[in-house]
């Protein structure tokens, strides 16, 4: 077990020091300092900044990231569901899905390759165009650039399968949530740096008997972001870790030569079935339309620039102190929340179907003569269980969308009342959704392992 948590760790201090590797394009300091004034001064930037774990601002070989692999699962999953002969290599057990996934691997490449390309001319066009960065790069160093670039992708998605096969949790979402974690110091010291920064009379005065040297405005921010974070923390536990407990009757079951009859299990089924992969797909797949708006806007043209500044203006992630401040309060606002919102709730149902086979249960439960109390085996039971999963996933997937979309409504609470949150708190929320789903569920994969092991204690 310890072997296992030890190799884990090594992978992703692998992955961290990936991300410090540029692209062998430019002089990297000269690069870093433009890509960070970029971030910093736009939302979409800070987003996948944070996606890829502070990849973007190195602009390092993994600055692709999982995306690529992400948006290959999500294709090969729905094409399993659209194409009967797909649907059937899935139920065909281990063996179809080891051919799925070597298709998701294929299907990746391409991706990789595609997105690499999309990012260097972004960045040439758009946030380089003024700069002699990149200058005029020849076809060898687009060659070299791209291949890193996928290569990083590529192995990203090696490394998050060696994880996955370690058993101790999905390994996509824990390097997410590995580079999540990595932007936490430079956050804190934000923060820090904001409450020792104050003026004459800002300092934090403590009922009149003494005053602290700290901004006394940032720290009641801080204070109430991080109590509403506490809050949302002990919900978002509660959803992900609720279940329904499904008593299952055997009426004879047979271990080595003993008959054992009357004997009960019980079959839990998760109000969150999916975990954390439908945020994270919502939040891979809301990505994608900004993106491109990127591409048509970096194309030069007139026909799709006004397309491509419409595709970033409404999927990137609405900043309230601006559009207060300017009046720019609208329709559009609401279209990247609204959205995130529906997504969520869309690939936990999605996501919910591939995970959890009711037919497949029911039909080894009518095979090992197992039943449930008060329905008939086999094609009731199926029903009853599809029926069950649903009204769950219904709850928990709107549970989970609330959650997801909160910081959002926090952040035009806050502009109203005239404290610039920035895009801090949409950032952080989706981070901090990500990072609590995934440590649940990686401590129950650890547990489960460690049961695993001990089992014969319990003999």
């Amino acid at each position: 077990m310890l072997k296992r948590i030890l190799a884990v760790l090594f992978i992703i201090i692998i992955f961290r020091l990936m991300a410090h590797i540029p692209v062998p394009l430019a002089e990297p300091t000269q690069l870093k300092d433009i890509l960070d004034q970029t971030i910093n001064s736009t939302d979409l930037g800070g987003f996948l900044n944070l996606l890829s774990g502070g990849a973007l601002a190195q602009f390092s070989i993994v600055l692709v990231g999982l995306s690529p692999y992400i948006t290959a699962s999500i294709i090969t999953q729905l094409l399993s569901k659209a194409i009967p002969k797909l649907e059937e290599l899935h139920r065909d057990g281990e063996s179809g899905r080891r051919k799925i996934t070597q298709w998701t691997r294929i299907i990746t490449l391409p991706l990789a390759i595609a997105q690499s390309i999309a990012f260097i001319f972004i960045l040439r066009q758009t946030v380089l165009s003024g700069s002699s960065a990149l200058g005029d790069m020849d076809p060898m160093q687009w060659v070299t650039a791209i291949i890193a670039m996928a290569a990083g992708s590529v192995m990203l998605m090696w490394l998050g399968e060696i994880i996955t096969e370690k058993g101790i949790g999905n390994g996509i979402s824990l390097l997410i949530f590995a580079g999540i974690i990595s932007q936490l110091p430079k956050t804190m010291g934000t923060i820090l740096s904001s409450l020792t920064t104050y003026g004459e009379g800002e300092a934090l005065n403590v009922f009149n008997w003494f005053t602290l040297p700290i901004n006394a405005d940032v720290f009641y921010i801080v204070g109430a972001v991080v109590l509403l974070g506490l809050i949302v923390l002990y919900f978002l536990v509660k959803i992900n870790e609720a279940q329904r407990i499904v008593t299952i009757n055997y009426a004879k079951r047979v271990r080595g030569n003993t008959a054992y009859s009357g004997v009960k299990s019980i079959l839990p089924i998760k109000m969150i079935t999916a975990g954390v992969i439908p945020v994270i797909f919502a939040v891979a797949f809301l990505a994608l339309p900004a993106f491109f708006g990127q591409l048509m806007v970096a194309s030069g043209q007139e026909s799709l620039k006004e397309i491509g500044q419409n595709l970033v203006l409404w999927f990137q992630s609405p900043n309230a102190t601006s559009a207060i401040a300017y009046g720019m309060i609208n329709w559009t606002n609401l279209i990247y929340p609204v959205v995130y919102f529906l997504l969520v709730i869309s690939f936990t149902y999605f996501y919910t179907s591939i995970v959890f086979n009711a037919h497949e249960i029911a039909d080894n439960l009518q095979k090992q003569g197992g039943f449930i109390d008060g329905v008939r085996p086999g094609l009731e039971t199926e029903n009853y269980l599809k029926r069950t999963v649903n009204r769950l996933t219904l709850f928990g997937s709107f549970a989970l969308g609330t959650i997801a979309i909160l910081p959002f409504v926090c952040e035009y609470a806050l502009a109203f009342m005239g404290v610039d949150a920035g895009s801090s708190l949409s950032l952080g929320g989706t981070g901090l959704l990500i990072v609590v789903s995934v440590a649940l569920e990686s401590l129950r994969q650890v547990n489960s392992r460690a049961l695993m092991v001990t089992y014969d204690e319990y003999e």
